[in-house]
């Protein structure tokens, strides 16, 4: 009776193992046949990507510190993220991790460093490209914005803290933000992951489950967890192939200082307004083409070209290079008159305004 017992135990048990191996729980069955589809597609994801990741070292200078009777100039050490998108070297990364850098290095996969030259950085989309000299180096692949979805999945490629190569996860949160650079400008059509970000991810890509990237890390909330900004892949060629071809972006400008202020409402009404704001005219630039054009300090500007102006956001959307030269219409409010005034936009220089 025992060794009948014994038997139909070892049965038992052969039947359940081989129950668990149909089930791909038995330990004979190879790791990727039990990975789920969301890990395969991370890893698949991440493996196409990661050779065109590299970490970037820069000098920056700092304020110079006094020393006797001379001053020392001093210079400190950041890093950030990048990836490779040309075979010949150029790189795509943050303008704020490379702007005005007195050198750069750049680490690739396989621990080669390179120095690298900056190509030209434009501070309004926070965007850069620099390029190293290097063999074998492994372009990414560029997605398409219009492609993405709310809701599908996407991993941050970067090098947060020095710890190079490491790989988040996460959903597209929303599309078509606006977040502000460090130029004061508004960046549009930007992507909200909640893939973490961290400092030294900046200018790492953002990348879709087929390993395309689809934008470029720039930015995090600090206080909040999970809220997270790429620029737009398509915005990152248009200003990538400027500054391929430039070494910058041109935009318009008509060299004025303004604010955002309300309308009284007798005049929205008077004039039947499509706005209720518009941007108070403070001062101009020297020579500026919109105080030869005969605008005056006090000046309220609510439109420009046909299009309504709210505010200073508007107007710089409105100011692109197609404008440069050309003479264009601004419509003013002065005390309680509306007028037509006609200005040419300039060709915009760094740290110009409106």
């Amino acid at each position: 009776m025992m060794q009948e017992l014994e038997l139909l135990s070892d049965e038992q048990s052969e039947s359940q193992n081989a129950q668990r191996d149909r089930e791909g729980l038995g330990h004979s069955q190879p790791d990727e046949e039990v990975l789920d589809a969301y890990s395969r597609a991370v890893i698949t994801a991440a493996e196409r990507v990661s050779p065109s990741v590299v970490y970037i070292e820069v000098e920056q200078p700092v304020s110079s510190r006094r020393r006797g009777p001379a001053r020392v100039p001093r210079e400190t050490r950041g890093s950030g993220s990048g990836f490779i998108f040309t075979p010949d070297g150029f790189i795509l990364t943050n303008s704020h991790v490379v702007h005005n850098a007195r050198g750069i290095e750049v680490t690739v996969l396989d621990g080669h460093k390179y120095r690298a030259e900056l190509i030209g950085d434009d501070p309004d989309t926070d965007l850069a490209v620099i390029r190293i000299n290097a063999p074998n180096l492994v372009p990414a692949h560029l997605g398409d914005a219009q492609q993405i979805r709310v809701g599908q999945l996407v991993l941050a490629i970067g090098n947060p803290y020095g710890f190079q190569y490491s790989v988040t996860a996460g959903v597209v949160s929303a599309l078509g933000r606006s977040l502000r650079s460090q130029s004061g400008r508004l960046m549009d059509a930007v992507i909200q992951t909640d893939a973490a970000l961290n400092p030294g991810n900046s200018g790492g890509p953002l990348v879709n489950s087929r390993g395309e990237v689809i934008g470029v890390n720039t930015a995090m909330i600090l206080p909040a967890q999970g809220i997270c900004f790429a620029t737009s892949i398509d915005t990152a060629k248009f200003v990538a192939s400027r500054l391929i071809r430039d070494g910058r972006v041109s935009r318009s400008y008509i060299g004025l200082a303004g604010q955002n202020v309300p309308l009284p409402r007798r005049i929205v009404r008077y004039y039947d307004l499509p706005v209720e704001s518009g941007i108070l005219v403070v001062s101009f630039e020297e020579s500026s083409p919109a105080r030869k054009g005969g605008v005056r300090e006090g000046d309220i500007i609510v439109g420009f070209d046909e299009h309504p102006t709210h505010g200073i956001d508007d107007l710089h959307k409105l100011l692109t290079e197609e404008r440069i030269g050309h003479e264009s219409s601004l419509t003013v409010i002065r005390g309680t008159q509306k007028l037509k005034l006609r200005v040419i936009p300039a060709e915009s220089r760094d740290g110009a305004g409106n």
